[in-house]
Parts: structure tokens; sequence; C-alpha cells
């Protein structure tokens, strides 16, 4: 079976359920935004919400991604650089108890976290600590963590550091591996728009962005035309529309791939299931459109729970569906 590697920053996921947006206001955290923030306002903030429970789980955009390759029996590897402390210890423990080779390297800083908190309309407002996370470096990287892999997958937030997306791009290239970037976030392509246009058309093989994403990625005004635009640019080319489903492309050949019907509580992972789903069946051999249907089927469920992971039952409903979805 084919193999998958990711790069990301090694978050943990705290994800915390408030009744009503006054605590946003009240922590100067702008709704449904992404704050970053240090170690000592991190700390503040976990610890004025210390009463309402969280749930914890590993995470960050790739490391989503392959959690979810690896649920689905694919065998898989993950690179990122953690804290020495116990969120970096739980971090590493989850990636492997879900059946990943993680390669961990330690950073000065303390273990990421990203602190989500969920209003009852399902919108996340982050505030996240990076920590160790970003000190992975090009010089972490060696032709030998890529061997023996087909597939790598890294997240956009990684671009911020260009000589680290390079060299990981690189040398996946080198070791003969298909690339399929995420572009995770349009505020990270607008601010890295030229160097992510270089990787792409020189190293990446699969594009994944969702329509602010891709309109960022193009300077086109419709996801429809996005689409168009990156495609000549890669092998194949998604661009994920939320409810309206997706649109997958290569070279002439296009569909446009419904999404499921769910009752959404927390959209937290929806993108980075999709693609866990959309490179299974990609790995599988499925034509465009199973892939696409298999990104939905495992977006569309990870939504109607708390966090980036789907829990037992929601897997189980998984490999009930799936066979239905392969013909």
């Amino acid at each position: 079976m084919k193999k998958v590697l990711g790069l990301g920053n090694a978050l943990v996921d705290i994800l915390v359920r408030i009744d009503d947006d006054a605590l946003l206001g009240s922590l100067d955290l702008p709704k449904s935004c992404m704050t970053l923030v240090d170690a000592g306002q991190i700390n503040a903030i976990l610890k004025k919400v210390s009463g309402l429970g969280m749930q914890e789980t590993c995470g960050g955009s790739a490391a989503n991604t392959i959690s979810g390759l690896a649920r689905l029996g694919v065998p898989t590897g993950y690179i990122g650089k953690i804290g020495h402390d116990p969120y970096g210890e739980f971090f590493t423990g989850e990636m492997r108890r879900h059946g990943t080779d993680a390669r961990m390297f330690f950073g000065a800083s303390q273990t990421g976290r990203a602190l989500g908190l969920i209003t009852p309309d399902s919108e996340r407002t982050f505030a996240t600590f990076l920590g160790a996370a970003v000190e992975l470096e090009p010089t972490d990287l060696s032709p030998e963590l890529f061997r023996g892999y087909d597939y790598f997958h890294i997240e956009g937030y990684c671009v911020q550091n260009h000589a680290l997306a390079r060299t990981a791009l690189r040398l996946a290239k080198e070791a003969g591996l298909e690339v399929s970037l995420d572009l995770a976030s349009h505020n990270v392509v607008r601010g890295n728009l030229a160097f992510l246009q270089e990787m792409v058309g020189r190293y990446v093989d699969i594009v994944f962005a969702n329509e602010d994403e891709s309109m960022a990625f193009t300077g086109k005004s419709a996801p429809e035309d996005a689409l168009v635009t990156i495609s000549p640019q890669c092998r194949i080319a998604v661009v994920k529309l939320g409810k309206k489903g997706s649109l997958v492309r290569r070279e002439s050949e296009q569909h446009h791939v419904d999404c499921i019907p769910a009752q959404a509580i927390d959209t937290t992972g929806a993108g980075d299931l999709y693609a866990s789903g959309f490179l299974y069946g990609l790995m599988q051999g499925y034509p465009l459109p199973v892939c696409g249907r298999i990104g939905s089927l495992l977006s569309g469920k990870v939504v109607e729970v708390l966090g980036a992971k789907l829990d037992e039952a929601h897997w189980r409903e998984v490999e009930a569906v799936l066979p239905g979805l392969l013909s």
C-alpha cells in the first residue's frame, strides 16, 4: 500500500464551547478569526477558560489530514517540532496511537497550542500560540526522512518559512514523491503569493484550496475561474466550496462534487479531512469524482463532532457508507 508523509505545525488543539460572544470580547479575540498569541497570553487565556471543560487533540492542518489517512488504513508518517513538555508528549503519543510514525524534533519553546472557542452558531475563534512548531528548520530535514514514502502532504502555514518549505518540497520531489499542498489560509496566501506560485509551479502535484484561498492565489473573482487558473500549474486542482461541495480538475477533466447532508456543530478540520478522503481515493486509483465524494464524506462527518477528529461512532458511519461511494 502507498505511504504518505506529512509536514506541518505540530499543535495541540484545545477546544472549548462557550455560551455567547461576550467572552471573545473580554479576551480581545475577533470572532471567527485566528489570532496569534505568545506563551504568556495563551497560558492566561487557558487559565480564564479552565472551568469550561476542554477537549484536547493533536492538531495542525497536516496532522489532521495525516491522522485521517491513518484511520483509513494508510501507512503514514509526520514531521514536526514540539517542546520538552507534557503537551509535546501528548501530541506525539496521540499521533502514534493513531498509527502514524511521528518523526518529532524538539525546539526551545513550549509546544504550540491552538485554543478554539466555539460559539453556539458553530463558528470557531482561535487563539494560537505557535511555539516550538515554527522552530522547525531546513537543517532538521534530510533525504532519509522522505525515503519509503509515495506522497508528501504539506500545509500552507509552513510556507511562511520560505527556506523550510522550499527544502521540504525539493527533498520530496528528489525522492520521487507526489506532492500535495493545502493552501490553508487566504491571509497566508496573500502574504506569500509570489513564493507560493513559484513553489506550486515547480514542485506541487495536487493543490487543495477553499474559495477565498483559490481567489487569493489567482486574483480571480470566482472559484470556478480560480480552478481553471490553478489547474495548469499542477496535476490536480481542488477548490472546496463548503456547503456547495467542491470542484476538481485535472487537465480538461472537471467535476463538481456535492457535499453530504450534515448537522454541523463545529467546522474545525473539515478541509483537512476532505484532503484525507481525496488522497485516500487517489492512492487507491479511483476516478476523480469518487475521490471527491470520499473527501466530502469525511468532511461532512467531521463537522458533526467537536474538533478535527472523528469519534468511533462516526468512523463506523464512514465505513458503512464508503463502499457505496466507490462504484
